[in-house]
């Protein structure tokens, strides 16, 4: 059961969450439209949550009856079960991410969005620029850009790859997506596996049930509906801002609920699908526990929404 903060305690977080600085990092490449890039280096962690899933629930029973022990939910990361996990990120395993990379040390900001619509003609611009974009893209140049579908994402890449030459850049798998995220952790949240932490790192849609963790009843209006300028909170372990709440992130994979189950143990990239793509991280508009690291969200490659966005990586060699 959930306990109410003091005020004077619950204002202090909200304050220095609101107010907190980072300090700077530096990025290991800049590219020519101000991109700042963090190095990831190759590895293996554990992806998805610890879930007493279906799938362990259907091969306990059948131990049961060949008079067996039931060996309980699927946890290759010795955790503690998430009791708010979802079916489609079980089970979880261990994967291996063979190549290093670069990753936005931001979110794609909206200033940057607006190189690549310069470069095209008005009616290519018209059908991404419409009014939804406009009105969902209404603070600042340093605003996470929103209003983007998986397909807008591509054609920014697209202009990117010709506008820095060859083929570096492109979106993050959703491997190498929680892998950076994570960032050597194996917690719920990449700070914890609990929330309350969670106004330090991330702009999220704080509503009621969950506002009483950090504020009095007054002060409920606090929250801030709307893609924020990039980088306000704490970066995660590896220095990455934003990977938790803002905007969702559209990642390269086509999306399977089952897809988990069979997936490749090395650099996996999702099932061959082109009617549904997936985005990670959570946002402005979605509860805190949608920034949980193995939170996944998926909708058709020409959806946009005023809370989805994304982040690059560009390959190293």
């Amino acid at each position: 059961m959930k306990t109410k903060l003091s005020l004077t305690k619950a204002l202090f977080l909200s304050i220095s969450a609101l107010l907190f600085i980072p300090a700077a990092q530096a990025a290991d490449y800049t590219n020519s439209i101000g991109m700042e890039f963090k190095n990831i280096p190759a590895g293996t962690f554990f992806m998805g949550s610890c879930m007493y899933s279906e799938a362990d629930k259907k091969r306990d029973n059948q131990l049961k009856k060949q008079g067996l022990s039931p060996q309980g939910p699927t946890c290759p990361a010795q955790v503690p079960i998430d009791t708010d996990a979802l079916e489609e990120e079980t089970p979880q395993h261990e994967v291996q991410i063979s190549k290093g990379f670069q990753i936005g040390v931001y979110e794609v900001t909206l200033g940057q969005f607006k190189h690549f619509l310069s470069s095209l003609n008005n009616e290519e611009r018209s059908q991404i620029e419409t009014e939804d974009f406009k009105k969902a893209n209404q603070h600042g140049d340093k605003a996470a850009v929103a209003g983007v579908s998986w397909e807008d994402a591509q054609a920014f890449i697209a202009w990117l790859n010709r506008k820095e030459g060859g083929q570096r850049y492109r979106l993050p798998t959703e491997a190498e997506w929680e892998y950076a995220a994570r960032a050597g952790s194996k917690t719920v949240y990449f700070w914890g596996d609990t929330p309350e932490q969670a106004p330090e790192y991330a702009w999220f849609n704080m509503d009621q049930a969950d506002l009483r963790m950090w504020f009095s009843e007054r002060e409920f209006g606090k929250k801030e509906d709307f893609p924020h300028p990039v980088g306000l909170k704490k970066p995660n372990a590896w220095g990455l801002y934003d990977m938790a709440g803002n905007v969702w992130e559209w990642v390269n994979d086509g999306y399977s609920a089952t897809y988990y189950q069979n997936s490749p143990k090395v650099d996996p990239t999702g099932p061959r699908t082109e009617r549904l793509r997936c985005f990670r991280g959570g946002s402005w508009y979605g509860s805190v526990t949608n920034l949980r690291s193995a939170f996944r969200g998926l909708n058709a490659p020409t959806f946009r929404s005023d809370s989805l966005g994304f982040r690059v990586v560009r390959k190293t060699r």
